[in-house]
């Protein structure tokens, strides 16, 4: 991480892996502006470098006042972190509410995506280049019974990443995606209350393993976003990054390899006629279609 000290909104920063993150950034010297639906007042009270707004990312309204509140402190912001996140709607797909289903749609797309959209504009004073870090993972790469809203907006998310990238290719601006990994969070306990029989067996065991054996450290997801808000990431954007399994501490020597490479993102691989299977195509190919 830049000595630097930075501005710096974390979005769910009331709990888990948010909370988890606001706590680092504080140590590492930087303000956090923290948004969740529930009070901070906890945290705020230990370190005056932390501010919190209550806030609902899922209403583009609160999200846009708390924009301007931020604004109203702050000339610029250096980056943008957004970890907040629900499972909502779990079951069988044709079996699902659809209210329900879409309303947890709306609090994790519609949520990173107001996010970015309120913040971008302070984004674009930073006096360095602007980061901004999305959470993925949990269903984003492959399918994920009985939590396809969950994972069908995760899913988005990494595409709405790729795309704003794209958007704003000539912009002092990286935006990645992360998968942070199997992290015991209220999540896993939200599944091991519901059980097998409305989570999924697969489901439900993989939770309790990870209460019972251990779950991926804390420590290796925000070791990511440490990097990603760093200058060592300069350059690196669009991406979808696993913390527990892709070796990201490396990725800024290959940065140009990897710029002209479909490497860490989300695309259809067809198969070589003739040839090999594409899956082992390691670099950007035109038959690998988007």
């Amino acid at each position: 991480m830049s000595a630097c000290p930075m501005n710096i909104v974390v979005t769910g920063s009331s709990s888990g892996i948010g909370r988890a993150l606001a706590e680092r950034l504080l140590a590492g010297g930087h303000q956090v502006w923290g948004l969740a639906r529930s009070a901070q007042a906890d945290l705020a009270g230990r370190d005056s470098r932390f501010r919190f707004q209550p806030c609902d990312l899922a209403d583009w309204k609160q999200v846009e006042r708390a924009a301007a509140a931020v604004a109203s402190e702050w000339n610029h912001l250096d980056a943008l972190v957004a970890c907040a996140g629900v499972q909502g709607e779990i079951g069988r797909t044709v079996a699902a509410d659809p209210a329900g289903w879409a309303a947890t749609v709306q609090a994790n797309l519609g949520g990173t995506f107001h996010a970015i959209r309120a913040f971008y504009a302070l984004l674009s004073r930073a006096p360095r280049r602007a980061k901004i870090v999305c959470f993925s993972g949990g269903g984003a790469t492959k399918a994920r019974p009985r939590f396809s809203a969950y994972g069908a907006a995760k899913t988005a998310i990494v595409r709405l990443v790729e795309t704003i990238a794209e958007e704003e290719r000539e912009a002092a601006l990286d935006i990645n995606a992360i998968a942070p990994g199997a992290i015991h969070t209220r999540l896993t306990d939200e599944v091991l209350a519901l059980g097998p029989a409305a989570a999924g067996e697969a489901e439900y065991q993989a939770a309790l393993r990870q209460k019972t054996q251990g779950a991926a450290p804390m420590d290796r997801a925000l070791d990511l976003v440490d990097w990603l808000l760093s200058p060592a990431s300069d350059g690196i954007s669009g991406r979808l990054l696993s913390a527990p399994w892709d070796p990201w501490p490396t990725l800024g020597e290959r940065r140009e390899a990897l710029a002209g490479s479909d490497l860490y993102l989300l695309r259809r691989i067809t198969p070589a006629e003739p040839g090999p299977s594409r899956s082992a195509v390691p670099l950007k190919d035109p038959k690998v279609e988007q």
